[in-house]
Order: C-alpha cells, then structure tokens, then sequence
C-alpha cells in the first residue's frame, strides 16, 4: 500500500512538474513574439542620426530593458516578493522614462513592456492600479518628447490593455494550478478511501472465514481417528469455506461484493453451529431493503456472530431483526445479543470501528457492549426512508 502511494504521488509530481514545463514554453514563445515590437527603437538606433555615443548608450540601454522585462515576465512573483518586483517596476519605468527622453519618441514604446510586466508580475489587485498609473506616465512623457503626441494615440491602448490582458493570464494560470492541485488531492482522497474500504472489506471477509475454518479443523482433529466419516465432511467443509473466501476476496478486490443479509444469516447459521453456540436466527428479511443499508447491515452481522464464534464463549446467541418508526423516519434495527464472557468495557477494534464508517455512509448508528454480567450485545440501525421518497 505504502509503495502504491508514493507512486501514485510522485506520478502525480511527474504530472504537475510537465504541466509546469510546458506552461514555462508557452510563456516564453509569447514572449518572445511580443519583442517583435521592439523593432522601433532598434531601427531608431540604427538610423535616427544619433551620435555613435547616444547609439552605444541606447542599445546597452535598451538591452538592460529587455533583460529586465524578460526577468519580471517570465517569473511568477509571491507573495513576499511584491515590495521587491514594486521597486523592479519602478526601475524599468524609469529606465522606459529616460530612454525616451534622450532618444525620441520612438522609445515611448517601452512604456507597453512596463505595463505588460505589471501585470505579469504584480497580484491583480495591485497591478489594476500599476496599468494605468503606467500609462498615464506614458501619457506625461509623450507630451513632453517632441511630436510624441503623435504616438500617443496609438500606444495607450495597447499599454492599457496588454497590461490588463496580462492580469487576466496570471489570474488563470494561477486558478489551473490550484484547480490541477485541487485535482491531484482528490485523487488521492479517492485512493486513500478504496485502501480503507479494501482494508474493511479483507478484515471482515478473512476474519468470519478464518474463524470458521479454525473450528472445523479443531472439529474434525478430535473426530480423528474415531469417526472419520464426520472428519471427512469437516473436511469438504473446510474446502467450500476456503473456496467461497476466495470468491469473496476477489470480489471485495474488484469493489462489486454486496453481502445480502438473506446470506449472512445462512452463514451465521452455518458458523454457530460450527462453535457449538445455539443459535435464534429470524426469518429471511420480507419486502426491498435499500441496497446500501441492507449491505451495512449483512456486514454488521458477519462481524457479530465472527466476534461470538471467536471471543466470547457463548452458548447461545439471538439475532433480531425489528422496523420500527422514530421520529426521523422508519429504520431497521439489527440486534445480536449473545450469554458470553460480557463484563468489562468494549473496546473499538478494527471491526466495529470498520462498521461504524460503514453504518454512519449510510445515515446509520452502531452501539455495542456488555450486557448484564455476562453477554454482549451490538445493535446496528440504518434509516428505511421515508415513504414519500
């Protein structure tokens, strides 16, 4: 099981870190398509008559943009980070700032990056305020580059919404990884309840056929040598037993198995007799049980007469099968009561504590222990429904 779950986990991992990877990729290719843009300034080093010093200082200029645009696009800020990427910001809008000063308007495109990185790197409720704080400094700036006027127009509503639309990417990106990670713990409470319904299922399966099989092979060693016969039938007893056992488990394992209560009686007969324990058994249930309670039920009777036939000593054992009406609706109650070793106080062990998950999943209630001096009593009730339903 233990091997089962870190496998599962770390396929898990495998999963997220690929999703990650390919998120990383997707990033960087848009990225990369949006520099395409940069072309202005670039062409404007190259022929806008600078002197060779501007140029050398305007493309070690525009390079430190780019790297630091690309540093704040590219990384997923957190929480702690938002003073350092508000001071990252301010730098790359100065930096966006002096650029167009010096060198003209064809560098008030920097301003788009500005508030692109904005929304890339800041939580949304503070990048809805850096957006258009970057932009109305684009808008200062234009006027205040000779004939960036003439730009303005067509550059602030790319800044608004480049840096909006950014705001909107991390946002989903975000809920994907929460609802990918919300995903992967449900499959793992998925797999963690199969693990505790198998466990439940092999404790009550194995535990009731073990039992037996123990009594009738300590029957049939005191009829050896003497009546070999009986010893014989304990035997081909013992064969059906370990053969059913396998039916079940396979079938507990494939999550099909539905004990009736009809069968469980059978087997309860079957196993009472084995021990020597007189039993009072009901009639077969009359009318349609809901699955789900019926199936509670038959397991909580297995467990029952499995803890008879093992721990108490018992001579006699009664089960009853009553309806009755409560205030909350029709329910059946399902009493096992037996004149064994009762004293002291009943402790939960794997069984009962199995059948109280399995009777609670069902609206159901469990209370178990001793009667009197001597005897133990378990009583299970599942609700029937009401008959309006």
């Amino acid at each position: 099981m233990a091997l089962t779950k870190e496998a599962g986990n770390g396929a898990g991992r495998a999963d997220l870190a690929s999703e990650n990877n390919r998120h990383k990729t997707a990033r960087v290719v848009w990225t990369g398509i949006w520099l395409f843009y940069l072309s202005a300034p670039v062409t404007d080093l190259i022929s806008g008559g600078h002197s060779s010093t501007a140029r050398v200082l305007g493309a070690l200029g525009l390079a430190a943009f780019v790297a630091w645009y690309l540093v704040l696009v590219l990384r997923t800020a957190r929480e702690t980070d938002r003073r350092r990427m508000l001071l990252a910001l301010s730098l790359l809008a100065a930096e966006a700032t002096v650029l167009s000063l010096a060198l003209g308007r064809e560098w008030l495109v920097l301003f788009v990056y500005v508030a692109i990185a904005s929304g890339a790197a800041l939580p949304g409720e503070i990048a809805r305020w850096t957006v258009p704080g970057t932009t109305a400094l684009l808008a200062a700036t234009a006027n205040a580059v000779p004939d960036g006027d003439a730009y303005l127009a067509g550059l602030l509503i790319p800044a608004l919404m480049g840096g909006f639309a950014m705001i909107g990417v991390r946002a989903m990106i975000r809920t994907t990884v929460e609802l990918r990670q919300a995903r992967a713990t449900v499959a793992e409470l998925a797999a963690n309840e199969e693990r505790l319904r198998l466990a439940r299922d092999l404790h009550d399966l194995l535990g009731h056929s073990l039992s037996l099989i123990t009594l009738k092979s300590e029957l049939a060693g005191r009829m050896l040598p003497d009546h070999p016969d009986r010893a014989a039938q304990q035997v081909a007893d013992i064969e059906q037993v370990s053969r059913q056992a396998m039916v079940d488990v396979r079938e507990a394992v494939s999550g099909y198995r539905r004990p009736t209560l009809s069968g469980e009686l059978a087997g309860a007969r079957t196993a009472l007799a084995a021990a020597g324990v007189v039993a009072d058994l009901p009639a077969e249930p009359s009318g349609e049980l809901p699955e789900e309670a019926e199936s509670a039920l038959a397991w909580s009777l297995r467990e029952a007469v499995t803890n008879v036939v093992r721990h108490s000593g018992a001579r006699r054992c009664t089960v009853t099968l009553r309806t009755s009406q409560t205030l909350a609706g029709p329910v059946l109650d399902l009493t096992v009561t037996d004149d064994g070793r009762g004293g002291g106080t009943a402790v939960p062990g794997n069984g009962l504590t199995g059948l109280t998950e399995r009777l609670e999943a069902v609206g159901g209630t469990l209370s178990a222990g001793p009667v009197g001096r001597t005897g133990f009593r378990l009583l299970a009730r599942v609700p029937l429904g009401s008959p309006h339903d």
